[in-house]
């Protein structure tokens, strides 16, 4: 036993079964996530059946059945149920039941009177751009107010889901219009009044500015017109937008009209077999990834965030690794070895070791007050007082992270730079080339690596962060994305949206927590796969260069 343990096994089988526990709880914790979250995707069946409520009154109730668990008896009682005194647990269910303009999204109900559970052929979830979920039953669908097909009818459900890609592929025609052609027009029109604005800034004559006054008219007069123009496209898309409308019935027989321009989408989850189901499942999933928020981020994408989180990290990234690697190649080569870089490197180490939060208040004072307001006085005096830098935006938020991220990349590339063989740098001294050649050619290009691996930990650590972003950047709900047409097509002052933030808000910030509960965690999942990309993809480069030097010094 004695020369077992000498042997060093028991601690090999030791951090071996360590380094497979934490891959256990790691892939469990991802696959729980992935469950939960990605699963909210699924067309879940939709129940009916009767229950009791407090009063001992029977109703129908419909909907998805969300989870159920096990409570003692007396618990019930206590909110007023009648459970009998010689029942120890009852189980109770969550059930969504949607119609939230109607009454309560999700309820509680009791097993204790309820019937038998039934799932009625033509139940049907319809998707809307606002209150959430409608469950019932279809009635009849019409065009302007007229009844064109009811249920029953053969062509009914073809008509129904021709009806409704129209009005959603409208919808989408409307917001282009919105957003890309309105938006540019009024891009154009606030720089005709900035332009306006410097030339009143600068003093010019009198009879420059009538000049100039006189050609922004006519620019702002096309400007008014194409407006009009498309304005009137738009209006025109309204009204056949508004065109069809869907009349529906909800379990208590209660009628409703619903325009089928707010509708996303007409489920008959029960009616679905497999693989109906699975390309449903498809489309939402992609409509998660690629559209945007609705409902208070509650409903709909997170695609904003996602474009946002990106962009963030490049930006970032294009910052933080030039600034890391001049730094410790000046403390590694350059620097005379003495206390002061001692206490350099110290604080470097310290620096790591701040909270993010305290980087977010510097960042809010330093960089958006202070050097915002003054890049705002110096070049942006005609946006003047409303902010162009002197607010917090992609490119603060960004700059933040890079501060706090530095001293990773500092690090690794002087960890890169001390295994370099200093035989390298003896040979190429040998030969004729100046230490500077010697440092350029051959020992960065060899210490490519330990860079790459800084900027790998930078970039995980700064995709989630989300204290400081929270005072510099990032906020709630930022549709518009900062890259566009407009000039200069990257917007760096906007605002921006953040995976890490939008699970913070969504998490605790949501008035319905249960239909927040599924995004929370499809929206994390999403978040880790996003950071193991970036992270393989720089990975890959990083491997890519090595054995590309490695070849070379071969």
């Amino acid at each position: 036993m004695k020369a077992w343990f000498k042997s060093g096994a028991p601690w090999v089988w030791l951090n071996g079964g360590a380094v497979a526990l934490c891959m256990i709880m790691v892939v469990g914790l991802l696959g729980l996530i992935a469950v939960r979250g990605f699963g909210h995707f699924w067309p879940a069946d939709l129940v009916q059946m009767s229950v009791l409520d407090r009063d001992g009154d029977r109703q129908e109730v419909l909907g998805e059945l969300v989870r159920k668990e096990v409570i003692p008896a007396r618990v019930a009682r206590t909110n007023g149920y009648a459970v009998g005194e010689d029942v120890p647990l009852v189980t109770r269910y969550l059930i969504k039941q949607g119609n939230r303009d109607l009454g309560s999204d999700f309820q509680w109900y009791l097993d204790v009177g309820m019937g038998e559970w039934h799932y009625p052929e033509n139940a049907i979830v319809v998707e809307r751009r606002e209150w959430g979920n409608f469950y019932g039953f279809p009635v009849a669908l019409k065009e302007h107010g007229e009844v064109i097909s009811r249920l029953g009818d053969e062509d009914f459900w073809p008509e129904v889901e021709a009806r409704v890609e129209r009005s959603v592929d409208l919808h989408k025609e409307i917001r282009r219009k919105e957003r890309v052609e309105i938006g540019s027009i009024n891009h154009k029109l606030e720089r005709l009044r900035l332009e306006r604005r410097r030339l009143e800034l600068q003093g010019v004559s009198p009879e420059e500015m009538a000049q100039a006054e006189e050609q922004f008219a006519v620019e702002r007069e096309a400007l008014n017109e194409e407006y009009r123009r498309i304005k009137a496209e738009r209006d025109a898309i309204y009204e056949q937008i508004e065109r069809d409308s869907f009349d529906v019935e909800t379990v208590n027989g209660m009628e409703k009209t619903i325009h089928l321009h707010n509708i996303v989408r007409v489920t008959r989850s029960n009616h679905l077999g497999v693989f109906g189901k699975l390309a449903h499942y498809m489309d939402r999933f992609w409509e998660f990834l690629t559209e945007e928020p609705r409902e208070a981020n509650t409903e709909g994408g997170i695609f904003p965030a996602i474009f946002g989180t990106v962009t963030m990290v490049i930006v970032m990234s294009i910052m933080v690794t030039p600034l890391g690697v001049l730094a410790a190649i000046y403390l590694r080569e350059y620097a005379r070895q003495g206390t002061v870089l001692k206490l350099i490197r110290i604080s470097v180490y310290n620096l790591a070791g701040v909270p993010s939060i305290v980087y977010g208040v510097f960042g809010l004072g330093f960089f958006v007050y202070f050097l915002g307001g003054n890049i705002d006085e110096l070049f942006f005096p005609a946006s003047l007082p409303a902010p162009t830098f002197g607010t917090p935006g992609l490119f603060w938020a960004s700059l933040t992270l890079a501060l706090l991220t530095l001293p990773v990349v500092i690090v690794s590339t002087e960890e890169g730079l001390a295994r370099i063989p200093s035989t390298i740098r003896q040979g190429s001294l040998a030969l004729g080339a100046t230490k500077s050649e010697t440092l350029w050619k051959v020992v960065v290009p060899l210490a490519t690596p330990g860079m790459m691996t800084g900027l790998i930990l930078a970039i995980a650590r700064a995709a989630g962060e989300v204290a400081p972003l929270m005072l510099v950047g990032v906020v709630k709900l930022a549709p518009s994305l900062p890259i566009d047409g407009n000039y200069p097509y990257i917007h760096l002052d906007q605002k921006i949206m953040h995976l890490g933030f939008h699970i913070y808000d969504v998490g605790f910030q949501s008035p319905n927590v249960e239909a927040a509960r599924p995004l929370v965690y499809a929206t994390a999942l999403t978040l880790v796969l996003l950071i193991i990309i970036l992270n393989l993809t720089a990975i890959k480069i990083r491997n890519t260069l090595r054995e590309k030097y490695r070849s070379a010094s071969d």
